[in-house]
């Protein structure tokens, strides 16, 4: 499979630049963290505007905590921790101070995923997602490039409402054009390659991929076109609210959909998909995500072969869907 020769950044370091650009237009913005800050990039708005930055500590349930009381009192808050420690150590506070109140906080937590590498099975969330969306009024984003997360924060700041955005440790291809970025709105899908065919006739299956899988999914497009395979590529960056009419056009257009996501297939954009279609479009699917197991230590591309997240995985995945 060919490797992007796109230029990489991690969409944690897209978010420390985009805080320090949004301190500068936004003066009720203010920014937390969990002892992580320079894991984070939250350390570059805390050195540029000290005055509104916090470090609680080794103390994700009081960071959030405290938060929410920031946000009550009308200041925009971004709380950052790893993705384990906010979804997890932190959930029931997420849940019940910032969710039930519809507490302006984004919960952004770096570091998910299999691609947290070496930090092991410990800190490799597959989880996230899944505990995310289930909270009421809570908005899930997950965004696939420098580019993308941009965008998004800059959204996420500028409404008034609870945000869980998801963003990674790891440097990744970033495929977005800054004049893309405009069609990039919370709650909508891009479809980022159609693969109608030179006859009018639609792609032979749709391919819906969040966060780093988006540029997996672009990679397996190209392998697929090359075995005479074309596949529509929606990168479904909102897992909550989800773009249903995007889904339901894949669906019944192309008749076969392969979801792809660096999180559990249990629960996440795997099973959001699912559920719309199996309600409105009933259609043939596969999962490609992690599967009902733990991670291990290790360099995050073996991990991801591994574990089955990687270009190659999705062009099994369409093969075996369309020619079933």
């Amino acid at each position: 499979m060919a490797e992007s020769k796109a230029t990489k950044m991690a969409t944690r370091q897209a978010y420390g630049k985009t805080l320090v650009e949004l301190g500068a237009i936004t003066p009720n913005l203010v920014v937390m963290d969990a002892d992580l800050s320079k894991s984070t990039m939250t350390a570059e708005f805390g050195k540029a505007y000290p005055d509104r930055f916090f470090n609680m500590g080794i103390a994700e349930q009081n960071l959030y905590g405290t938060a929410c009381g920031l946000a009550l009192s009308g200041k925009v808050v971004c709380a950052s921790t790893f993705a384990m420690f906010a979804a997890g150590r932190a959930f029931e506070i997420i849940r019940n101070s910032i969710g039930y109140t519809h507490a302006n906080v984004k919960v952004c937590a770096t570091h998910a995923g299999i691609t947290v590498g070496e930090d092991g099975a410990s800190h490799q969330t597959f989880e996230d997602l899944a505990l995310m969306r289930t909270i009421p009024g809570m908005t899930v984003l997950n965004p696939s490039d420098g580019v993308s997360a941009r965008a998004l924060i800059k959204q996420a700041v500028a409404f008034d409402g609870p945000a869980y955005i998801r963003l990674g440790r790891a440097a990744v291809p970033t495929f977005y054009t800054e004049e893309m970025a405009e069609k990039i709105k919370i709650g909508k899908g891009v479809c980022l390659r159609s693969g109608d065919k030179a006859d009018g006739s639609a792609a032979d299956a749709t391919v819906i991929a969040t966060g780093i899988m988006v540029n997996e999914a672009m990679l397996a497009a190209g392998e697929l076109t090359a075995d005479g395979i074309e596949v529509r590529v929606i990168d479904i960056h909102t897992i909550k609210p989800l773009d249903v009419e995007i889904i339901v056009k894949a669906a019944s257009e192309t008749g076969a959909i392969v979801t792809a996501e660096e999180h559990s297939v249990i629960g996440g954009l795997g099973s959001a998909v699912a559920e719309v279609t199996a309600t409105q479009c009933p259609v043939k699917m596969a999962m490609v995500g992690q599967k009902d197991t733990f991670g291990e230590s290790g360099k995050p591309d073996e991990l991801k072969a591994k574990y089955g997240m990687t270009a190659a995985d999705i062009v099994r995945a369409v093969k075996q869907l369309v020619r079933a």
